[in-house]
């Protein structure tokens, strides 16, 4: 199948005069997750994850993914003809390496401009110059042989109220227009959706697991009757009146509005116009026009529509630091979710060791009834992202997925991990436990011992205000550095609320990252995720994940210090925990922990589920 695909593909690319053609694993707004209409790497190659490049030349097709999917790629492109490209690894060129080697003299690359960020294709523009390439971008050859396409997705928007949201779409965009009146910008173009439903205070349901709907957005002006000074961090609530010599455009299928949205929209004084309309309408801006772009977040046609007329701002959207940047009410939120979330864990848990050797299960069944467990906790929506529920050897792939045809049965022996979330009104969660089903080795009580004590080393960290994730990822590493042990994935990623699961700018990694912008400062209010792990090819994985968040720890004369609480409550299976490999601190930290697990979670349970859970938070 994909073979015959990719013999399509070149058929269509020599009637089009094109050398070498690039997908990516994007929508028209550089999305994480994308929706069935934009699965076009996937078509092309047969990879199902979330994150790799192909590159189709005249005779060989390649697929460059990192090292998350080393062992699912490998696996997946056995039959295909695909080759895998490891990233990062030795002697493995990069995309761009590649299509500098393999394009001839004054040859031609195509892609869809539309799914390319402008940085990408600017940087491409730029070295393949010096071959003299040209780039054809405004075709999607993929839809032309995708004959049995999906539709694009039209899923109902909602509105997301301030007592979830904390702060008004009024007032966000007020602060949004004071950083374009900072800049000298007289319109900002966004099409990043995150930061798009956040900056509006809407929902949709157009991205698997993250709910957000398709839409671009332009603010416009800033009102004339205000002046940069008299904006505030925080500027007051701004009355309809106050907003009417403002601008704003909100492209979208009009399908997807009720007449609620419609009139809130109008409320916030946010003009509706077709989802396809911006490629046309963004040709009216001028040499007069100074446009506030973020050519990371927003794509290549777009970029190269405007930059031939208007003068072109590139900084990073103005959205991206205070959506970070959850508000006191999205923080005491999110710890609402948390303990809903760390409910269904542990009564999952609960059912999973008591039940596992009596009952059958399998990998797709426990990942079933684990969700089922969500679905009974109020405010809950949907999962944040594909479930990982990973046995055995299995577990090993970071990111694997059960399906059908690799669903594992589980028995009394073995590791269980577990990588999970939800949203829900309150917030987003994200969580991974490993579980052990019965019998293992002492290796692997070792290393799920190591994974254990390097989540809680991270969490507990204090440190001075300036830091970021690059400066404190060796808190995480270092138990496994010292024996000569590593994960080949980023120790922690910030989180959305209600949005994405995997928000910039925040992370942690000891390692700059082209395609991760997450080197931020770390801020108060950021959250972040805390996933150190343990990955073995052929025998188990071993992965324990907290979310953070952010917050300060007191001032003095070295300055302002910053710490980490747990918003995760779980418990960590003491079955696989050996004292002896723990430092005095880690066992302090690990009950300390369970205490808190016990005192939070218990409530909430049956009796037997709380004696239970007694045992499993007790001192070591």
């Amino acid at each position: 199948m994909v073979k015959d695909r990719i013999m399509a593909l070149r058929e269509l690319m020599a009637e089009r005069n094109i050398d070498v053609y690039l997908v990516p694993s994007s929508d028209f707004h550089g999305s994480e997750y994308v929706g069935d209409y934009f699965a076009c790497r996937e078509f092309i190659t047969g990879f199902t994850g979330s994150a790799g490049t192909a590159v189709i030349t005249k005779t060989e097709a390649g697929l460059w993914t990192d090292g998350r999917y080393f062992i699912q790629a490998a696996s997946e492109l056995k039959e295909s003809t695909v080759k895998l490209f490891k990233m990062g690894q030795e002697d493995v060129p990069t995309v761009e390496e590649y299509l500098i080697e393999n394009l001839p003299e004054k040859g031609r690359l195509g892609f869809d401009g539309r799914v390319i960020d402008a940085k990408l294709g600017n940087q491409l523009e730029k070295v393949l110059s010096k071959k003299n390439i040209t780039i054809a971008y405004d075709e999607d050859l993929i839809g032309v042989i995708w004959k049995e396409r999906p539709e694009m997705s039209k899923e109902p928007v909602f509105t997301l109220d301030v007592k979830y949201a904390g702060k008004s779409a009024e007032d966000k965009i007020a602060q949004v227009r004071k950083a374009m009146k900072d800049c000298g910008a007289n319109t900002h173009i966004l099409t990043s959706l995150p930061d798009i439903n956040w900056l509006l205070n809407i929902r949709g349901n157009d991205i698997y697991n993250t709910p957000v709907v398709l839409s671009y957005l332009i603010l416009e002006e800033s009102p004339p009757h205000l002046s940069s000074a008299e904006y505030t961090e925080s500027p007051p609530h701004l009355s309809s009146a106050e907003y009417t010599e403002k601008k704003a455009y909100l492209f979208i299928n009009e399908e997807t509005l009720n007449n609620e949205a419609e009139e809130y929209l109008k409320k916030i004084q946010v003009e509706v116009l077709p989802y396809e309309q911006i490629y046309e309408f963004i040709k009216k801006y001028k040499e007069t026009d100074t446009i506030l772009l973020d050519s990371n977040n927003i794509n290549y046609t777009i970029w190269h529509s405007v930059a031939v007329s208007a003068t072109i701002l590139d900084e990073n959207n103005p959205t991206i630091l205070p959506k970070s940047i959850k508000n006191p009410i999205e923080v005491e939120n999110i710890k609402k979710a948390h303990i809903k979330d760390g409910v269904a864990i542990t009564k999952f848990m609960y059912w999973l060791k008591t039940n596992i050797g009596k009952t059958p299960m399998s990998e797709l069944h426990v990942e079933n009834y684990l969700e089922g467990l969500r679905k009974e906790q109020e405010g809950y929506i949907e999962p944040s992202f594909r479930t990982i529920s990973a046995y055995k050897e299995n577990g090993a792939m970071c990111h694997y997925k059960a399906t059908e045809e690799s669903n594992k049965e589980l028995a009394a022996e073995g590791l269980l991990l577990v990588d999970s979330g939800g949203h829900y009104f309150e917030g987003t969660t994200d969580i991974t436990r490993t579980f052990v089903l019965g019998p293992i080795t002492e290796e692997m009580k070792l290393h799920f011992t190591l994974v254990a004590a390097s989540m809680l080393r991270l969490g507990n960290a204090k440190f001075l205000y300036g830091c970021g994730g690059m400066s404190l990822d060796y808190i995480a590493r270092g138990p496994l550095w010292e024996r000569g042990l590593d994960f080949n994935h980023g120790t922690g990623h910030g989180v959305g609320y209600l949005l994405s699961v995997h928000e910039p700018p925040n992370g942690i990694r000891y390692k700059k990252v082209s395609e991760r912008q997450d080197s931020s400062v770390l801020e108060e209010g950021m959250i972040t995720s805390d996933e150190p792990g343990l990955y073995f090819e052929g025998s188990h994985g071993i992965r324990t994940e907290n979310l953070t968040v952010c917050k300060k720890a007191g001032k003095n004369e070295y300055g302002q210090f910053m710490e980490f609480e747990f918003l995760t409550f779980a418990p960590i299976d003491l079955d696989g925990i050996v004292k002896r490999y723990l430092s005095e601190k880690e066992i302090q930290l690990l009950n300390t922990y369970h205490q808190e697990v016990f005192r939070k979670i218990s409530p909430y349970l049956t009796e037997e589920e709380s004696n239970w859970l007694k045992e499993y938070t007790k001192e070591i």
